[in-house]
């Protein structure tokens, strides 16, 4: 088991993610959540929930994971970014006072073993690293019961802890937020590197893998840089990898107009054009929401808002018209194997 603290210069510090947080006694980490209680640093909000409800897998998004089945998806307080345009800053910014733990991982399988066409439990809503002892716990349980585990993540977490977290998790989706370093330094308050690593470590694991970018006007949209994170996700992630293009609503502490629709649908055709699966979220728009198989072109999914219809696929997720798996996780079995 990964050690999450050691001890320096008499304060305790936390191993989990590059912040390297050095403790007091009594004193808790950026993310709100770590706390250092004399002799630990102790998950102040194990089993403390912020959000826990039945979400369509598309929602996450998930799109080539169990794409039509639901997840049971389950978050908590805080987290270890400081982004200015956060879209959860109500919960990730701040942990209220007085908290206290509503379930138990066993509780939360009991739900995701009787919730309707669902696959499994994700951790999401805030930030899920921060929240490890308990995320590790409750997939434990999950997967002995035949159910997968998701994390939706920032990505900035330390190789060995991220070691740990892909013995246990099955799917992730994790936010690149831009392929500039600057903007990462100036809106979310960390390095870009760390979250690079992660995606590399992710990928080369063999789990699955897709990425989320917040398109933010005038911060990440240029064109250059787009072309420039699509041929970096082909080459050192696989052409295969999903990207996801979301809009961004002012939020928080930036108050940007929303991201233009023509904005997001030349981005989409520039990272279309590196990589096989680009998608374009929380928008109207029929552009960029259809999987096509990466072989033959045959339209297979058509979505609409989260309503998913299949075509021109088997039973395996296979496209019956030239037999290219478009699909890896696509028929759940409650007692399938990993």
């Amino acid at each position: 088991m990964t050690s999450l603290f050691k001890i320096s210069d008499n304060n305790l510090e936390c191993l989990l993610c590059p912040h390297y947080c050095k403790l007091t006694k009594g004193k808790t980490g950026i993310c709100g959540a770590r706390k250092n209680t004399g002799e630990i640093i102790d998950l102040m909000t194990y089993g403390v929930i912020s959000g826990f409800a039945l979400d369509p897998v598309e929602k996450k998004p998930l799109y080539h994971f169990f794409p039509g089945y639901s997840i049971l998806s389950a978050g908590s307080f805080g987290c270890n970014m400081r982004c200015d345009f956060c879209q959860n800053y109500s919960i990730s910014q701040k942990i209220p006072e007085n908290i206290k733990a509503e379930m138990t991982p066993e509780k939360i399988v009991k739900t995701a073993l009787s919730a309707e066409r669902n696959i499994g439990v994700a951790f999401t809503y805030n930030e899920p690293v921060i929240w490890f002892e308990f995320m590790r716990d409750v997939a434990t349980i999950a997967k002995a019961e035949g159910l997968f585990t998701v994390m939706v993540s920032n990505g900035y977490v330390n190789k060995e802890p991220l070691d740990e977290i892909i013995q246990f998790i099955d799917a992730f989706n994790i936010d690149l937020k831009a392929f500039n370093g600057d903007f990462y330094k100036k809106l979310t308050g960390v390095d870009i590197e760390p979250v690079r690593r992660s995606l590399k470590q992710i990928s080369k694991s063999g789990k699955h893998l897709e990425i989320t970018t917040l398109i933010i006007p005038g911060q990440n949209d240029n064109e250059m840089e787009m072309q420039l994170q699509s041929e970096w996700i082909a080459g050192e992630l696989g052409e295969n990898i999903p990207l996801h293009l979301s809009r961004y609503f002012p939020m928080f502490k930036r108050n940007d107009p929303l991201t233009p629709q023509d904005t997001l649908n030349r981005l989409f055709e520039i990272a279309a054009s590196k990589l096989d699966n680009v998608y374009i979220g929380n928008t109207n728009s029929d552009i960029g929401q259809d999987t096509y198989c990466p072989e033959c072109g045959k339209k297979v999914t058509i979505r609409s808002g989260y309503t998913t219809t299949f075509s021109n696929l088997d039973r395996e997720g296979k496209c019956t018209s030239c037999g290219t798996q478009v699909y890896k996780y696509f028929t759940f079995s409650p007692k399938s194997e990993r």
